[in-house]
């Protein structure tokens, strides 16, 4: 089998916010821009690496799920429990800087974990969880 990870995707509520986050932020390339039905759907990835992409869209596209339910995407979401991502880096502390530089929500500087991983933690303008960890 040749199976591999070509996207993840990540909630947004805000489409400017997140390509800025994505772009700007963190230097990621948008590889695609699309908006349809009143929706906006951002593919991001990292310069080099385009097999790769985070496609951010809007979760009242998500099929099959009721109002109820993109009630609570959207309480989730505020709170920062949704959906999160974790990334990886050389320049662990290079990489923080510049995040925290954005006024991006800290949620944990730059730490060495119990299981031995150093990493930080932020929060997109979404609210999701971005992990960061050291490649050593």
């Amino acid at each position: 089998m040749d199976i591999k990870i070509h996207s993840t995707l990540l909630p947004h509520d805000d489409p400017d916010a997140s390509m800025a986050f994505y772009r700007d932020t963190l230097g990621f390339e948008v590889r695609n821009d699309v908006e349809y039905g009143g929706m906006h759907w951002i593919t991001v990835g990292p310069p080099g690496q385009p097999e790769t992409s985070i496609v951010l869209y809007p979760p009242a596209a998500a099929p099959g799920i009721t109002d109820d339910e993109r009630r609570t995407i959207a309480e989730m979401m505020a709170k920062g429990t949704y959906a999160s991502i974790n990334l990886a880096t050389t320049d662990l502390d290079g990489t923080f800087e510049r995040v925290q530089a954005s006024d991006a929500e800290v949620v944990q500087e730059p730490t060495v974990q119990p299981y031995g991983v150093r990493d930080c933690a932020f929060r997109d303008p979404a609210g999701n969880l971005i992990r960061i960890q050291e490649l050593r």
